[in-house]
């Protein structure tokens, strides 16, 4: 199957392309904003950080370039191109020299909490976040407990992806109360193997298309991959595509809307699929009444 026509994207898409007003906060790799198929997007560099490629051999470039192409590209290509017209802020937390072995590289809390406070003061409306936790402590938790309790306070959504681990259990991301976690699924809808599910992620988060995902590669050309953090852009991409349509709704009446939130208390560890139309009709439902 066609993963947009798995989450019910294809339809939110051909409603709108995203508004520039919609600012994504991208906490990834380095983007090749040189691809010809980034030509046309609204990209923004937060200033203290290099958010362009200078190694496009290099996996951290290539992870978040990929992860941009499903997001950003120009429609009618290979990517998925879900909001091409909304704003691209690059916050890059993985260096192009750190990553090893074709895995994502990992971060400190105190790290990813920085980092969220940037994308959230540099007035992203939401955050694309696939970063992998190393040298936990109490101390660096509760920073980034904190700067995920500064972005529901600022009403910025988080997005982000549930892991690669193939564990069950969850993070001091996954089981944040404003986070949305997301596992990956196949073409089929089943859940992949390698993807984390837990308690947490069952309760509050989303399945989305994880395999054989084609978009843009560092090098100029199409890659094509797997892993929740593949998964992560689809949610992320949809809920940009519902504030454009709707731009007066609230952090809240989104979220609701883009989780089922008004669904039966959920008792799986893997989540429900991400369905874009659905809420789609849910936000435009309670628009209506007003």
């Amino acid at each position: 199957m066609d993963p947009l026509e798995l989450v019910k994207l294809k339809a939110l898409k051909a409603l709108s392309s995203g508004r520039p007003e919609i600012i994504i906060g991208l906490i990834d790799g380095p983007v090749a904003t040189h691809h010809p198929d980034l030509a046309n997007a609204n990209i923004r560099v937060t200033s203290a950080f290099r958010g362009t490629c200078t190694q496009t051999n290099n996996f951290a470039c290539f992870h978040g370039t990929f992860v941009a192409g499903i997001l950003f590209a120009k429609r009618n290509t290979a990517a998925p191109a879900i909001c091409p017209n909304c704003t691209l802020l690059v916050r890059p937390i993985f260096a192009e020299s750190a990553s090893v072995n074709g895995e994502i590289p990992s971060t400190t809390p105190q790290e990813l909490a920085a980092a969220l406070i940037e994308c959230i003061d540099a007035g992203a409306r939401l955050i694309n976040l696939s970063a992998s936790l190393a040298q936990p402590s109490p101390n660096g938790e509760r920073k980034l407990e904190d700067a995920l309790a500064y972005a529901a306070m600022r009403g910025v959504i988080v997005v982000a992806a549930a892991g690669n681990q193939g564990t069950l259990g969850s993070s001091a991301i996954t089981r944040h109360p404003w986070v949305i976690p997301v596992a990956a699924c196949d073409l089929s809808g089943r859940p992949i193997n390698d993807s984390n599910l837990g308690s947490s992620i069952g309760k509050q988060g989303l399945s989305a298309p994880g395999e054989g995902i084609t978009s843009l590669s560092a090098n100029g050309k199409t890659l094509t991959q797997g892993g929740t953090s593949v998964a992560t852009p689809f949610v992320t991409g949809a809920t940009a595509l519902l504030w454009s349509l709707f731009p007066t709704a609230t952090a809240g009446e989104i979220k609701l809307a883009i989780t089922h939130g008004d669904s039966p208390r959920r008792n799986s560890v893997v989540p429900p699929m991400m369905d874009a139309w659905a809420a789609y009709q849910t936000v435009a439902r309670n628009h209506a009444r007003q």
